[in-house]
C-alpha cells in the first residue's frame, strides 16, 4: 500500500517567493489513498467473522517527523507502516517511484495497491513507474477488483469511455485505485460472500482503531537502506496565482446576454 500526506484541499493557497508556500501547512491523508487502504482491507478481510487472511502494510515516502497520516491508516485498519525518511516535496515521480519498488521487494509482497493519483499534483504517475521497475503487470483506474486466489490473481474492472473493461493480471502486480472501487459491492476476495455488501466510501477509523494504530510497529528506512539516491530531475521554475476574477456583469435580457458571450466571452 502506497500513502501519501497532502495539503489540505480545503485551505487557502498561499504563494511566496514563486512557490508554493507550504510551512504553515495542515496535511492530511491523500482520498485517493484512502479508497486504495479500503480496498486492501476489503481483500484481506472476512468481513462476517473479521478474520485477517493478508497482512496489510502501509508505505509513505515523508519526513519522518510528519507522519500522522499513517496513523490514520493504520487506525483505518492497516497492520503496519514503513516511512522513507525523505523531503517528499523535493523528489520527482521517478525518485518516489524508485523508493516504494525498494520497499515492495525488500518486503516481498504480493500486491501493490495505490490511489489512482494524488489530489494535490494530479500526477497519476507514481503506480505505473512502480511497475515498470519492477516489470510487473498493472491494472489502473479499478472501480471492481475480484480476487481470484485459484489462479492467483486479480480481476479488475474499470470504467473507458464505452462502457466496462475487464482484465485479469496475474500476481504480483499493481494496482492503482479509482473511485467507484469504494461502492458496498465492488470487491470481493472470494472469503467474504459475494452478497456482502459493505458501507459506501472508506471506513472511518474506530476509537479502538485509533488505540491499537498507536501500538502499531511502523518501521524507519533512509533512502540509502533501499540503494536509492533521493532527487528530482524535475525543476519548476516558478508557481503563480491564476489571475483574480473580474466582477460579474448584470444584463438586461437573453439577447444581450448571448452578445456578450460571442463578442466578449468568445464561448460562442
Amino acid at each position: 500500500m502506497t500513502v501519501k500526506r497532502i495539503p489540505d484541499p480545503d485551505a487557502s493557497v498561499k504563494f511566496a517567493d514563486g512557490a508554493i508556500d507550504t510551512s504553515s501547512t495542515k496535511w492530511v491523508p491523500n482520498e485517493f489513498d484512502q479508497y486504495a487502504v479500503e480496498t486492501a482491507l476489503r481483500l484481506a478481510e472476512d468481513a462476517k467473522s473479521k478474520k485477517r487472511h493478508a497482512e496489510i502494510v502501509v508505505c509513505s515516502v515523508c519526513p519522518a517527523a510528519q507522519r500522522q497520516h499513517i496513523t490514520t491508516f493504520l487506525a483505518m485498519g492497516a497492520d503496519r507502516g514503513v516511512v522513507v525518511d525523505a523531503d517528499d516535496t523535493a523528489l520527482d515521480s521517478q525518485a518516489v517511484a524508485k523508493l516504494i519498488a525498494g520497499v515492495f521487494k525488500k518486503e516481498g509482497a504480493d500486491l501493490l495497491v495505490c490511489g489512482k493519483l494524488s489530489q494535490d499534483s494530479e500526477g497519476n504517475e507514481v503506480g505505473q513507474r512502480v511497475a515498470g521497475l519492477l516489470d510487473l503487470p498493472i491494472a489502473s483506474f479499478a472501480g471492481g477488483v475480484t480476487w481470484d486466489q485459484g489462479n492467483s490473481a486479480m480481476v479488475v474492472s474499470r470504467e473507458v469511455d464505452d462502457g466496462v473493461e475487464t482484465k485479469k493480471v496475474p500476481l504480483p502486480s499493481v494496482l492503482t485505485c479509482d473511485l467507484r472501487v469504494v461502492l458496498p459491492s465492488s470487491v470481493k476476495n472470494g472469503i467474504t460472500p459475494d452478497d456482502y455488501t459493505y458501507n459506501e466510501g472508506p471506513r472511518l477509523a474506530s476509537l479502538r482503531g485509533i488505540t491499537m494504530a498507536k501500538r502499531k510497529k511502523v518501521e524507519q528506512l533512509k533512502p540509502a537502506d533501499l540503494g536509492v539516491e533521493a532527487g528530482s530531475a524535475v525543476n519548476n521554475n516558478a508557481v503563480t496565482p491564476p489571475p483574480a476574477r473580474a466582477a460579474g456583469q448584470i444584463v438586461e435580457s437573453v439577447e444581450q446576454l448571448v452578445e456578450k458571450l460571442a463578442s466578449e466571452a468568445k464561448v460562442l
